[in-house]
């Protein structure tokens, strides 16, 4: 209690100091103002003074006011008093009392701060009304939206457009923000479930304000001739007192008209990267539950930017997580923290210091029992990783590839032919998002037979042992519309395959070269029991989760 005592002390203590220091400066400011009036010959007015000030709105328009340095003080009957600053011009004066002919025009010198203090009273500021953003599949009420959002942005400051924006983007689930420089002007754009949404259009001259505040916190420089990287992270009080928690990946290019910007919004709570929340189907949860039961080999998650892959890899990281087992993480640059885990940042350069192999290898000094490696950049990366993941350790990390079997293509390119290259593969898993299916607008329907026949195509690949849906009469869904959610879908599903490497598959791997294609590590795959993404969707398509449109646009 005592401590409490001296913190609240300590607190108004503080408050009173500042108070006090911004009362002394005003009183110097008067001070010094009651001086210059001496020198310049002219009468003192103190308007520090806590007396009610009268307005005369109906001499001068704001305007004036403002051009002109001046505050009407008094007005009677035959005469007004002016109240002039040291920047009000002697001209100025003159063409007052001109013209005012029929009232004798006396002035009065008053401090910068009181004249500033009478503006607030005849031009009161204006309050910012932060509309929430929202989506709509209407274009004139998208119009409507994006003119409103747009000139809330062009009179806010610009820490407070930077807040604004990702406040809203967080609330309707945003996974990115686009600030893009066309010729006539800039256009702002949220990724929401996988599509761009236009949500305003800027001035460049208020753009290059946004993209100001973005550079001063991400710590990158607005006049960089190459692409940069910057993370923020922190918490703005906006203008209306709201506070915001901004949280960005901030990823920067020069393009022709100007510097374009992507921020990717992350969710810092540690409670979501669970793999329940991943929505694992029964097989594929008893796959990663392998894993984590043996903490050892290699396991990537495979797939374009966008397909949740790092999201995948930090749930099974959360799960690992004790206090028995040591986790490291190499990551350019750090995008989630945890508690419990070491996270090492590396820059994206060349030199040799910071390179993700030379790093990884001194991370493995360390001796850890699961290494996360952000991504596989390299040759001498993906070499580190294979043996380290062959010396008892579990190595997780991200791949670019088109699928789980073009991963493999691609390693078998990195390192060769290596008997125990295949001994190290725990897993390699390929994702892709789609949208998913609103339950409460969804619309039943009976597709045409060309769509059952591209069904009944994928369904012909399943592996053998597992049994073919009856296509036949069959129900799917597509999209439906409500004024709550315009478009239909609520949120992403992931569109998953699992390679886990099987003897056919090593078998294949040791044999000629010119026999290991991604077509053939696929087929072989599949026939020993591997579902490929579009036999996943497949079932999210019979299941009412999301649509055949959205599939094809996804997967092809």
């Amino acid at each position: 209690m005592d401590g409490i005592k001296i913190s609240i002390w300590l607190v108004c203590a503080y408050v009173y100091i500042l108070v006090v220091m911004a009362q002394d400066a005003r009183l110097i400011e008067e001070q010094s103002t009651e001086r210059r009036a001496r020198l310049l010959g002219l009468s003192y007015t103190n308007t520090s003074e806590p007396t009610p000030k009268e307005l005369f709105k109906d001499l001068l328009p704001k305007e004036e006011l403002y051009s002109l340095r001046v505050i009407p003080l008094k007005a009677v009957k035959g005469a007004i008093l002016f109240g002039v600053t040291t920047t009000t011009s002697q001209q100025t004066m003159n063409s007052l009392t001109q013209r005012f002919l029929d009232y004798r025009i006396t002035y009065t010198l008053i401090s910068d701060t009181g004249f500033r203090d009478f503006m607030k009273l005849y031009d009161p500021p204006k309050q910012i009304v932060y509309q929430d953003i929202s989506i709509g599949s209407d274009s004139g009420g998208q119009q409507t939206i994006i003119a409103q959002v747009s000139a809330t942005l062009e009179q806010v400051r610009a820490d407070d457009m930077l807040a604004y924006l990702t406040d809203q983007a967080h609330k309707l689930g945003s996974s990115d923000i686009h600030v893009e420089n066309q010729t006539e002007s800039v256009r702002v754009r949220y990724r929401i479930d996988g599509v761009l949404h236009p949500i305003a259009q800027l001035s460049h001259q208020r753009a290059r304000m946004l993209i100001s505040a973005i550079a001063s916190a991400g710590n990158i420089s607005t006049a960089a001739g190459d692409a940069q990287q910057g993370h923020i992270t922190q918490r703005v009080t906006m203008a209306d007192k709201s506070q915001v928690d901004v949280n960005l990946r901030v990823e920067t290019v020069p393009a022709i008209h100007g510097m374009d910007v992507v921020m990717r919004l992350f969710n810092m709570q540690a409670s979501m990267y669970t793999l329940d929340r991943l929505g694992l189907n029964s097989a594929e949860r008893a796959v990663v539950d392998e894993i984590i039961r043996k903490p050892s080999g290699l396991v990537l998650a495979v797939g374009p930017t966008g397909s949740g892959k790092t999201t995948t890899l930090y749930s099974m990281l959360n799960t690992l997580n004790s206090d028995t087992r040591k986790i490291i993480t190499i990551e350019d640059p750090v995008e989630y923290q945890f508690n419990g885990i070491t996270q090492v940042s590396v820059t994206s350069k060349n030199a040799e210091d910071t390179s993700f192999a030379n790093k990884l290898r001194a991370v493995l000094r360390l001796d850890p029992d699961i290494v996360m490696v952000g991504e596989v950049r390299d040759n001498d990366t993906a070499r580190t990783a294979l043996q380290a993941s062959l010396t008892g350790h579990l190595v997780l990390s991200t791949f670019h590839a088109s699928s789980a079997a073009a991963a493999m293509t691609r390693l078998v390119d990195i390192v060769g032919q290596n008997p125990l290259f295949a001994s190290a593969i725990r897993l390699i898993m390929a994702q892709r998002l789609v949208r998913k299916l609103d339950d409460k607008t969804k619309v039943a329907y009976t597709p045409d037979a060309n769509v059952i026949a591209k069904l009944q195509a994928i369904a012909d690949t399943l592996p053998p042992n597992i049994q073919r849906p009856n296509l036949q009469g069959i129900q799917l869904y597509k999209a439906g519309s409500s004024a709550e959610n315009p478009f239909g879908y609520k949120g992403q599903i992931a569109l998953r395959e699992q390679l886990v490497m099987s003897d056919a598959l090593r078998n294949l791997m040791q044999g000629p070269v010119a026999d290991i294609s991604t077509q053939a590590l696929e087929a072989t795959a599949v026939k020993a029991g591997m579902k490929t993404m579009l036999h996943n969707a497949l079932d999210r398509l019979l299941a009412g989760e999301t649509t055949v449109e959205e599939v094809f646009r996804v997967l092809g």
